[in-house]
């Protein structure tokens, strides 16, 4: 028997949300034993993922031209898909540049800041260009279950996972869900 297929997706964020995908520990050995994961930033497997996807998890928000079409791809690629992490549920901090026009906000990364190299703005087109405003990933994909948290607990990725991948509904509530 085939195994349910997973794959997983960094947008537009601080990671963190993928790096407590580690957090599991041995449990995620335990998940990944179950399934075939077919993309991953986590195990350097490359978006996007093949057609016939039974999870799709993507992190992060949607900030730029590349990770809208890596979104739509997931949902398009995946039977169900989940918006882990505040950044893809609400915007979170990437969203905070919301209130610049997207040309003041590349001066400011780029050529304003203290931290500027050579006080240009990147021209490369792998880097997608700004979307008008950043978004989370249910304002511009269906999401079929949003997990927020910054970043969700362990237990929260692996109990809404285990449920997804056994057919069961997924819905984090009390103790799954963390604020910080």
């Amino acid at each position: 028997m085939a195994k349910p297929k997973i794959a997983t997706d960094w947008l537009g964020g601080c990671a963190g949300c993928h790096m407590s995908l580690l957090d599991i520990d041995e449990r995620i050995v335990a998940l990944l034993e179950l399934v075939e994961l077919t993309s991953s930033p986590v195990t350097d497997l490359k978006h996007p993922p093949e057609e016939g996807v039974a999870v799709g998890v993507l992190e992060g928000a949607i900030n730029n031209t590349v990770n809208l079409r890596v979104a739509r791809q997931m949902r398009q690629r995946c039977k169900t898909l989940v918006a882990l992490g505040d950044c893809a549920v609400f915007g979170g901090v990437p969203a905070m540049r919301n209130a610049f026009t997207t040309k003041e906000a590349l001066e400011r990364a780029y050529i304003t800041s203290e931290s500027t190299v050579d006080g240009k703005v990147p021209q490369d087109p792998e880097l997608g260009r700004l979307t008008k405003r950043c978004c989370s990933v249910g304002e511009m994909v269906p999401v079929d279950v949003n997990l927020p948290g910054c970043p969700p607990s362990a237990d929260a990725i692996f109990n809404t996972l285990s449920a997804l991948l056994e057919g069961r509904a997924a819905n984090p509530t009390g103790d799954d869900l963390k604020y910080d």
